[in-house]
Order: C-alpha cells, then structure tokens, then sequence
C-alpha cells in the first residue's frame, strides 16, 4: 500500500488570514496596529515567529528575538481563539484525499503547526477523521525537514517509508521528501506562488487536486 502524505498550512487549507490576525493581535497589544496585510500570507505559512519578525522589523525592531520569545505564546493563544474564522481548504482538496483512498492509498498529514493546534483545526474543518495519522512539530523531538516526522506518519498509516509521497508548498517540504528519500510534490496555487516551487525541482507540480490521484499513481509506479 503507498502513503500520502500532506503539509497542512498552504498545501491542504489556506490558513494564512487567522495566522496573520493572530500576530496582529500581538502587535495591537505593543500599541503598533496592524503591521502585518494580507500581501504577507506567504509570510504567515512560515510559521508564528517568522511573522512576528516580520512584523517587529517594520517598526525597527528587527533584531529583537528576545521580544519574539515573550510575543509567541500570547499568538499561539490567539490563534487558537479564533483558529478557523478566514481557514479554508483548498477546492477539490478533500475529494482527492477520498479518491486516494478509494485506490487503497492511505492518508496522513505532516505540518509544522504544533500538534494541538493542528488536530483542533482539522477537527473544526469537519476532516480529522479522514486522515490515518497527523503528525505536528512537537509530535516528535525534531520537525520537518528532519525526516523522522515523515517516516512515523507514513508508519503511523500502516504505510511503507519507502511507497510514499509528500505532498507540500515550501523548501522545507520538498527537503522533508529529498531527506525521506521519496518524491516530492509541491502545490502552485499557495500564498507562496508558482515559480519558486518550480525552482525547487520537485517531482511534480500540483495545479489542481482534481489531478493529484493521477500524479500519486503515476509516482508510486
């Protein structure tokens, strides 16, 4: 049996609109407003700390970890508040992932996204249970793109580490796959865009879910 494996944030759902009213809610409590506009959702996909200095470097503070620190719990918090009020998933996401397990591929998720918040958020999108196995960033002592992370999903799934696909949108994906020594398949329609997915050589490029069956099939050959 092969293994999908999916990235949540920017490949499965868009959830770049909570995470960046969650940071800004961080930068409304330091008196600076919104520093952070929806032009930033790629910035939102790299994760809570990566916002939080994008925003800090706005206002001069751009070497400031030590605010990053105190500011990244108040996020974690607020984003878990209001974690699925602008979250969608993508069109057709959820019928490629019935599709691959009508072809007896099993399905997991591995995101960066700690755990707790990732199972909440899949769980108010209505799909948790549609997925074998999740694995978060503090799941395990390392996080993608170490490829431990990788290797307990597709385990996780009944899967073989050696007949699986990681589905993703960024390097840390695509190094995740090159590192599990499996192909990599990187999305073109997140907040990330197309021609720096392309750079990366993955193994495919993915326009569209409706053609993602095919791909998997066509990969796991």
């Amino acid at each position: 049996m092969g293994t999908v494996v999916f990235d949540l944030d920017g490949t499965l759902a868009d959830t770049s609109g909570d995470l960046l009213e969650a940071a800004n809610s961080c930068f409304r409590s330091l008196g600076y407003g919104d520093l952070l506009t929806s032009e930033d959702a790629g910035v939102a996909l790299r994760g809570g700390r990566m916002m939080l200095r994008t925003g800090l470097a706005r206002v001069g503070r751009a070497e400031d970890e030590a605010e990053v620190d105190r500011q990244y719990p108040a996020l974690l918090a607020a984003y878990g508040n209001a974690i699925c009020v602008h979250t969608y998933l993508y069109p057709r996401a959820m019928e490629a992932v019935t599709e691959l397990k009508a072809n007896g591929i099993a399905v997991g998720i591995c995101t960066n996204k700690p755990e707790g918040l990732a199972v909440q958020l899949m769980t108010e999108l209505g799909v948790l249970d549609e997925f074998a196995c999740l694995i978060g960033a503090d799941t395990l002592p390392v996080r993608k793109p170490d490829p431990a992370p990788f290797h307990a999903c597709v385990t996780g799934c009944g899967g073989d580490p050696a007949r699986a696909v990681m589905i993703g949108d960024s390097d840390t994906d695509h190094n995740t796959a090159r590192a599990a020594g499996v192909p990599s398949v990187l999305v073109t329609f997140a907040p990330g865009g197309a021609e720096p997915m392309r750079a990366l050589g993955p193994d495919a490029l993915l326009d569209d879910y409706a053609d993602l069956p095919g791909i998997v099939a066509r990969l796991l050959a």
